[in-house]
């Protein structure tokens, strides 16, 4: 092994690991190499934890009750409202709609902000290498109203061509969208750039922060975006946990998506008066206990820091992409300058399903598919990937592991 990075020696990467239960199981009889991050993240205990105390000492709904647990409740559920506005940095927690992820808040947005402005003839810009809840909402309103979908292309690395994307902001674009990271490719999108060029054209920007929210701090305010959206399952906490950050002025003006209890002013047959922003958008009874997990993760994040986490996640790409470059007719799919800790790739005359069936077997959970892209896999020309994708709680072991249960995958296939 030859130029392999430096190992960072002051992140106790064992510490950490014993916070997390589930990476002591064993999968067929094998320690658990767990490499699908991307997927979902796995989650300490204090999540687990917090989850559990709220439905042992707290559970009562949110904002309907003025007795003690309704008011446990409330201030747990809106407690996480705040550190979730902290988290990324926005200027008030009102501008922040807690959702069940990053699906339902692009469709938030493609209902409630892009569908009353849509009419034929305009479009809506994105990428190729969005994952599918950034193509398919906005497929189905402009199917309703006459306006089109556009897709900045990509170049062989993986990178977004920026000059194309901004060369099609073109007036009729009256939204435009970008993932801040692929969550095929790893790559890093120039999201500042986008943003300052779409406002430059008076055209909103929504950004897609799933796989960035979990390994970067995200700053709203600096990216200058105006929409926002966060996946809690992949940071942490609790599946159908999420967010979307939107500027003031949009969330006053878009209607609601959704209709029901607690979203309402007043009701009568005449006639329905809405709540202010956030509330506007959050009809029925939530997640409450998902959210009280999620505000648990984040302060599992503020106590590593990202600091911390960026470095040792980005010595373990570094260290795996080394390490699978070894492997002879393995091809990797994306290598951007700027990335984070995914490698998508595949071996010459291997089907991905096939090898990480044989690699589950192994122990080594990693994931196979078009990943919810279909368009980047056209791109390419291929119709699956195996994608390994890293947290802050793997090792340099298990990447070694990894690539050894590869090497038998590869003998049997080959």
């Amino acid at each position: 092994m030859t130029n392999a990075p430096a190992t960072p020696t002051v992140f106790d990467v064992q510490r950490i690991r014993a916070d997390f239960p589930l990476l002591a199981r064993s999968v067929h009889g094998k320690p658990l190499v767990y490499l699908d991050n991307a997927n979902t993240s796995q989650k300490p205990a204090s999540v687990i934890e917090a989850v559990n105390a709220h439905y042992r000492e707290h559970n009562a709904n949110v904002a309907r009750a003025v007795h003690q647990l309704g008011e446990e409740a409330t201030a747990a559920y809106e407690g996480a409202r705040d550190k979730l506005a902290r988290f990324i940095n926005a200027t008030s927690r009102n501008e922040l709609i807690l959702t069940s992820g990053t699906t339902q808040s692009i469709n938030l947005v493609a209902y409630s902000y892009a569908l009353p402005r849509l009419k034929a003839g305009d479009a809506i810009l994105t990428t190729v290498m969005e994952h599918h809840a950034n193509i398919v909402p906005w497929q189905l309103v402009a199917a309703r109203s006459g306006a089109t979908v556009k897709a900045a292309p990509i170049d062989e690395r993986g990178e977004l061509i920026v000059e194309k994307y901004i060369e099609m902001l073109t007036p009729e674009v009256k939204l435009a969208c970008v993932t801040h990271v692929s969550n095929v490719l790893g790559t890093v999108n120039p999201v500042r750039e986008i943003a300052r060029e779409c406002r430059k054209r008076g055209i909103a920007l929504l950004v897609d922060g799933s796989q960035a929210a979990p390994h970067r701090p995200v700053d709203v305010q600096a990216l200058g975006c105006d929409f926002y959206a966060i996946t809690g399952h992949k940071m942490l906490g609790p599946t159908g946990t999420g967010a979307l950050w939107a500027r003031r002025e949009h969330l006053e003006a878009m209607p609601p998506f959704f209709g029901g209890g607690e979203m309402i002013r007043e009701v009568s047959f005449s006639g329905t008066t809405f709540a202010a922003p956030p509330h506007k958008f959050e009809a029925g009874t939530p997640n409450i206990a998902g959210f009280v997990g999620l505000a648990a993760a984040i302060d599992y994040y503020e106590s590593v820091g990202f600091g911390a986490i960026h470095a040792w996640e980005q010595n373990l790409l570094a260290y795996a992409t080394e390490r699978l470059r070894e492997i002879p007719g393995l091809r990797i799919f994306g290598e951007a300058r700027e990335k984070e800790p995914v490698v998508s790739f595949l071996l010459e005359g291997a089907q991905a399903t096939d090898m990480a069936t044989l690699l589950d077997l192994q122990g080594v959970a990693v994931r196979s598919g078009h990943h919810c892209a279909h368009p980047l896999m056209q791109f390419y020309g291929v119709p699956a990937t195996l994608r390994a994708s890293l947290a802050f709680y793997n090792t340099r072991e298990e990447i070694d592991t990894f690539i050894v249960a590869l090497l038998k995958v590869r003998k049997l296939l080959m």
